[in-house]
């Protein structure tokens, strides 16, 4: 089929050819029983939508008329074609020689756009506001639409664009580049206009469908080979056409690639066959951007009361981060693995396990191209990236043959040091974490968790940012040294042999009543606590160090406003004298020190999963004692 992007240049299109076919295509597709005027039952009888073709002087005598040569499109249309009647659905008759004009504002609308225009408005703006003054009109009868030709906007070739715009739809106007780019559009109207009614018409079936729908089936083998740019595009072009599959085809790709807009699987998410991999995305979608449930019921109309009872069920798991994607055979074997993987934060470890295995998936039908349903879940979802979209979608499957892309790269450095990066958007003003050696992270709460909830175990996947707004609702969002200091922690693998629980948003540091959880923590084994805090005056850095082995802390430093405290026999990598060598030379110490540690004890902290993730968490013991009789209390607000 040609189009605007692979034809040849437009002076060599083949007007008569794409006009005919039109011409049939709509005449089969009018029922027996429509009423029709005279002209449109005479263009049914000769299966053409168009009038006599003008002859070389009549289209002379038209550019003499308006004063310029017209586009080399709308011109060898006119030499096929003086006038078109039915461009699209609301057009009903496009203008030939006699009847176009230059619109000169008749509609008004310049001055409507130009009232809207602000003093810095693009130049994009302020050619479609100054078309309505200068535009050649095309539409003679439409449904209070208007199709115009712009002199001003040419491109290479000399083609004019067109601008078209409707008042019951309310948006600016939509450009195509050309006279044959806006029929070729019109064309795909007619389509997609006829292929979605039901209202008794003749089945829709042409050379065209015929055409379009084994594209369709090529695309989806494309999309299971891993060539889903190719996909994509037949599917897009289908879709343009009111195809069926297209569009719930095309949304599988879309969605993956992390686009929402306007991805709403139509048709598919109704079909039990499909339900448990499109549902969940839907419902996650409607869960992230609105309150009104009614707009997932609209989403999902024609559903029968188990599928809704199910969406139901499924938006309050969403809500509640408790959703669990599930699937069969190897491909499922292996998202359990990864889930596992990634609730515990080894969310590159947990990526392989997913894509090694997506070769062995299979389809539920031939609808399906991917799986789908993970990317709701809130451990595996976070696993997404740009780049590695594009690897998932790249890597065959479904049984397909097909080049295995390049794995897409890391997203966790190595170490600690990525801490002291303000931009993460993890310890913006400090962090604080305890390392456990030769424990799962399970274990943790039992060694570190409030006397309370110590044998509650670990709470729900939950993301920094909902592990600080729980915190928050336990304390009125205000903190004081005589509150206790109860963090949410967040857990993981912290590298081999090592556990961790993170706070990204700790109280102020209190070098006088801070508790260290380390030998709390380290009953057995060893232990590890660090607070770095910037909450102090002139952004100065306060560290606190300690180790501990058998719930006896080994050795321990922190500075603070200035003066370093050490106790017990710090080694010499860890020796805070080689870090703070004087007040300029600790603003700059945070770095080499995370580095230090992490090298010492050889341990790291997952920047994706902690950024991006959901890991699970549970409530510590307090880091700070409370004052003592006579010492000062301090206050501190949530955005302290």
């Amino acid at each position: 089929m040609l189009t605007e992007n692979t034809a040849p240049k437009n002076a060599d299109f083949d007007w008569r050819t794409f006009l005919l076919r039109w011409s049939g295509e709509w005449a089969d597709a009018l029922p027996d029983d429509e009423v029709r005027d005279a002209d449109d039952e005479a263009a049914r009888q000769s299966r053409w939508l168009g009038l006599p073709p003008a002859s070389e002087e009549r289209i002379a005598a038209m550019e003499k008329r308006l004063g310029r040569r017209m586009p080399p499109s709308y011109r060898s249309f006119l030499q096929v074609t003086d006038g078109w009647r039915h461009a699209g659905g609301f057009v009903w008759l496009l203008a030939g020689t006699a009847d176009a004009r230059w619109h000169d504002n008749e509609s008004g609308l310049a001055d409507v756009f130009e009232e809207y225009l602000e003093e810095d408005a693009e130049p994009e703006e302020r050619r479609e506001a100054g078309v309505w003054r200068r535009g050649l009109q095309l539409d003679v009868e439409s449904d209070a639409s208007y199709v115009l030709l712009d002199p001003e906007d040419v491109d290479e070739d000399g083609e004019w664009a067109v601008y078209t715009w409707a008042g019951w739809r309310a948006d600016a106007p939509e450009r195509h580049r050309s006279f044959r780019a806006f029929m070729e559009a019109m064309f795909r109207e007619f389509h997609s206009l006829r292929a979605h009614r039901t209202d008794g018409v003749p089945e829709f079936v042409n050379a065209t469908t015929r055409e379009l729908d084994a594209r369709v089936e090529e695309a989806r083998g494309d999309a299971l080979r891993g060539d889903w740019e190719r996909a994509l595009k037949k599917l897009d072009e289908a879709k343009g056409y009111g195809r069926p599959r297209a569009e719930g085809l095309g949304d599988q790709i879309r969605r993956l690639l992390g686009l929402t807009y306007m991805v709403y699987f139509r048709e598919l998410v109704t079909d039990p066959t499909y339900a448990s991999e499109l549902l969940p995305l839907l419902v996650a979608e409607h869960a992230s951007s609105s309150h009104d449930d009614n707009g997932l019921a609209f989403h999902l109309r024609g559903a029968d009361e188990t599928l809704l009872s199910r969406a139901r069920a499924t938006l309050e798991q969403v809500r509640a981060g408790t959703y669990r994607y599930t699937a069969p055979g190897p491909f499922g074997e292996a998202v359990g693995r990864a889930r596992e993987l990634a609730g515990r934060g080894d969310t590159d470890q947990a990526w392989r396990a997913l894509t090694d295995a997506l070769p062995l998936w299979e389809p539920l039908g031939p609808d399906h191209i991917a799986p789908l349903g993970w990317v709701a879940d809130p451990l595996l979802g976070p696993l997404l990236t740009p780049e590695r979209s594009r690897e998932f979608l790249s890597t065959p499957r479904g049984g397909r043959p097909g080049e295995t892309p390049s794995p897409a790269p890391g997203l966790d450095p190595p170490g600690l040091d990525w801490l002291a990066h303000r931009e993460t958007g993890i310890g913006r003003r400090g962090y604080r974490f305890v390392l456990v050696e030769g424990v799962p992270p399970e274990d943790l709460p039992g060694r570190l968790g409030d006397e309370d909830e110590r044998d509650a175990g670990l709470g729900a996947p939950m993301t920094i940012g909902e592990a600080r707004q729980q915190r928050l609702r336990g304390t009125g969002g205000v903190w004081s040294s005589v509150s206790s200091d109860r963090p949410v922690m967040m857990v993981g693998r912290a590298g081999a042999g090592w556990s961790f629980a993170f706070d990204g948003h700790p109280n102020p540091f209190d070098p006088e009543r801070f508790v260290s959880p380390a030998a709390s923590a380290s009953s057995g084994t060893r232990a590890v606590a660090v607070w770095a805090d910037l909450s102090g005056r002139h952004d100065e850095l306060f560290f606190h160090l300690s180790v501990a082995r058998d719930g006896v802390e080994e050795y321990a430093f922190t500075y603070a406003e200035g003066e370093l405290r050490r106790t017990g026999e710090i080694p010499p990598a860890l020796a805070p004298d080689g870090f703070f060598t004087s007040a300029e030379a600790a603003t700059e110490a945070e770095r080499p020190l995370l580095r230090a540690v992490a090298e010492h004890f050889d341990v790291r902290l997952p920047r994706h999963a902690l950024l991006n993730g959901r890991l699970y968490s549970f409530t510590s013991r307090s880091w700070t004692r409370p004052p003592k009789e006579g010492e000062a209390v301090f206050i501190w607000g949530a955005m302290g």
